[in-house]
């Protein structure tokens, strides 16, 4: 990608659905129609939208697992990246799902679903943090440092996106209207910030799994979710037009990324799991050893 195009929000919008989109004046190659309802409307997105609920309670499932696992390293901390994954869901709904919405009420849920995606990811990454006992993991301490670094991401992603779509200070109103829709601060924090992220997260848990905890069944599991997650993003960004081509607007890439999203989620959360069994060998000192 060309130094002209870092930034630019033109190209992504005009052939997929993302959640940042909603807040730019950018028109489709083929725009979803989905189901059609009353007075013109339609319900753009039904597969994501089911996906999405599938989504939450597959999660909820998850914590509740989560909690039976009483001993297990990062299990809290586990449980906020999932809750935080349940909110971006809802959020979805409303946002890629195609809801027949009010232009400002999808913005609002537009400017949660991308602080939630960027807070979220962060916790991911403090969570493969959490796996080098840097400090006790559940603890208020460790808790609260990763809620306060999330909501600060959160709130401040947040607001930018706010700001860009309800146009509060006129300072990314440009972006809105006019091509290439260049936005520097949201491209940082929606498209690489999170890539950033992902990549440190697999990169500790790899260390910590083949280094530190001297084993290899693990990486299954992460190698599974970094495959998963790259598998639903090529149909978000390069299939999603042709998809939607093909069905004449029925479906595109979005509902495929939703799906592929969340199985990455469970593999994210078996490797968790894995990791965290009582069974594992440890290592047996004795002072008689040489």
């Amino acid at each position: 990608m060309g130094s002209t195009q870092f930034g630019n929000f033109n190209d992504f919008c005009r052939d997929s659905t993302l959640p940042v989109c909603n807040l730019f004046t950018i028109p489709q190659r083929c725009a979803l129609t989905g189901i059609s309802l009353s007075n013109g409307r339609h319900l753009g997105n039904l597969g994501s939208i089911l996906i999405c609920g599938i989504a939450i309670a597959v999660s909820a499932f998850l914590i509740w697992r989560s909690e039976r696992k009483q001993a297990a390293v990062g299990r809290r901390e586990m449980q906020l990246f999932l809750l935080g994954y349940i909110i971006i869901e809802i959020c979805e709904i409303f946002t890629v799902g195609r809801f027949p919405l009010s232009n400002d009420v999808r913005i609002a849920f537009t400017g949660i679903h991308l602080g939630m995606i960027i807070a979220t990811l962060w916790i991911l990454l403090l969570n493969a943090v959490v796996g080098f006992q840097l400090l006790d993991d559940g603890t208020p301490l460790s808790l609260g440092l990763i809620v306060a670094s999330a909501a600060a991401l959160f709130i401040g992603t947040g607001y930018i996106a706010l700001d860009t779509g309800y146009n509060w200070t006129s300072y990314w109103q440009s972006s809105v209207t006019d091509e290439p829709h260049r936005n520097i601060a949201l491209y940082v924090l929606y498209q690489l910030a999170p890539l950033v992220f992902l990549f440190a997260f697999f990169v500790l848990e790899t260390a910590l799994v083949i280094r530190v905890l001297g084993e290899r069944k693990p990486m299954i599991y992460l190698a599974a979710a970094a495959l998963l997650f790259a598998i639903g993003q090529i149909f978000n960004y390069v299939a999603s037009v042709h998809i939607c081509t093909g069905t004449s607007g029925k479906i595109d890439g979005a509902l495929f990324e939703t799906l592929f999203t969340l199985l990455s989620v469970v593999a994210i959360w078996a490797f968790w799991s894995s990791i965290t069994e009582d069974d594992w060998p440890m290592p047996v000192t004795s002072p008689y050893n040489p």
